[in-house]
């Protein structure tokens, strides 16, 4: 009998990513079009280590389901987590936390989206051999991070590496000069 597949399982703070879009690259609230392709994540969590991915995708629910938006994450094979609790309560970190930690004892690896320095105590955690990595945009990933590569941790970016999004987005980074192309400043 052949052993099972080891999976990836891909935790997005949606919040995270919308707000860093919106707030520092954007400058507003993106549009529709201008939103990262989800299907593209999940598929890139699928490639990048060749094996099955479960997507999970927190959501603040609080006291209304966006069902539109669930029902577009179900069709592309997420599992919506949508959460509600008390004043303050920061219910979509508290939940990774909690997913972080349950994961530490299970033989899988984790993709976790977020900017979002409050995982990094449970992502160095999880630097025990498994692949492990955070994705979304590198020049404003929290320093908490910091210094985890050396133990494993892979930093992807979400438009660079991933490919998430379907027009080039208005950043500012630091470009490897193996990569910089002068035709995208003229």
């Amino acid at each position: 009998m052949a052993p099972a597949a080891r999976t990836t399982y891909l935790l997005v703070d949606g919040e995270n990513i919308d707000a860093t879009l919106g707030t520092s690259i954007l400058g507003r609230r993106p549009q529709p079009a201008e939103r990262p392709r989800w299907e593209r994540l999940l598929q890139f969590a699928e490639d990048r280590w060749e094996q099955p991915a479960v997507g999970l995708f927190f959501l603040a629910a609080n006291t209304e389901l966006p069902m539109t938006f669930v029902q577009a994450l179900l069709a592309i094979g997420y599992r919506p987590v949508p959460l509600s609790g008390g004043p303050g309560e920061k219910v979509v970190d508290i939940a990774i936390q909690r997913t972080l930690a349950e994961l530490r004892g299970r033989e899988a690896d984790v993709l976790l989206v977020s900017n979002d320095g409050d995982f990094a105590e449970q992502v160095e955690d999880l630097l025990d051999g498994r692949r492990v990595g955070v994705v979304g945009f590198g020049e404003f990933r929290s320093s908490a991070f910091a210094g985890m590569s050396e133990r494993g941790l892979e930093f992807l970016d979400l438009e660079y590496d991933v490919a998430a999004f379907n027009e080039r987005l208005p950043r500012v980074r630091i470009i490897p000069i193996a990569e910089f192309d002068p035709a995208q400043f003229l």
